[in-house]
Parts: structure tokens; C-alpha cells; sequence
């Protein structure tokens, strides 16, 4: 998988949150991530979302995929509803 972003919105994320993009891609290896399409309002391209575990914790990444590149276009730490998600998910497994 190859992957891009703004550096501009990485260092940012870094610099708010504590971590930046590149911090996050051990989410897309995760075998029991979630991810469902981003459709709060049209992007003009399709996007979706995902909850997954790196470095032993939950992020929320939002990233779409361009030709052969994925790329990412913001992450977070999961909250309390997202964590339960993933759990219930991982349950199910």
C-alpha cells in the first residue's frame, strides 16, 4: 500500500493531538478494523472512515483512495462510541 497527505495538516495533527499521519498507517493493517464510507456531505470524491488499533490504541482516520495511492486526510484518537464500535466488532470475531 502507498500512502500521502498534507504534511501542513500531519504537523498540525502532531502538534494538536500528539501524533501525526504517518503515526496512524499500522491502522490499515489491523484485520479487524472498521471502515464504512464517509457520507456526511458529498467530497467530490468518495472517502471513508475507519476505526482501527496502532500502537495498542484506537484511532479514527478519515482517507480516501486516489488511483494507487491511499490517502489520509485526518486522524484522531477514537472516542468512547467509536471504541465501543470496535469492540463490538471484535467480539463478533
Amino acid at each position: 500500500m502507498n500512502f500521502e497527505w498534507n504534511e501542513e495538516k500531519s504537523d498540525r495533527c502532531l502538534r494538536d493531538r500528539g501524533f501525526d499521519f504517518a503515526y496512524v498507517l499500522p491502522c490499515f493493517y489491523d484485520p479487524y478494523r472498521l471502515v464504512q464510507i464517509d457520507n456526511r456531505r458529498d467530497y467530490g470524491e468518495v472517502r471513508y472512515q475507519m476505526i482501527a488499533q496502532a500502537h495498542r490504541r484506537l484511532f479514527f482516520t478519515v482517507y480516501t483512495v486516489r488511483i494507487s495511492l491511499t490517502r489520509i486526510i485526518s486522524a484522531r484518537k477514537a472516542n468512547l462510541r467509536e471504541i465501543r464500535s470496535y469492540e463490538k466488532n471484535l467480539n463478533k470475531n
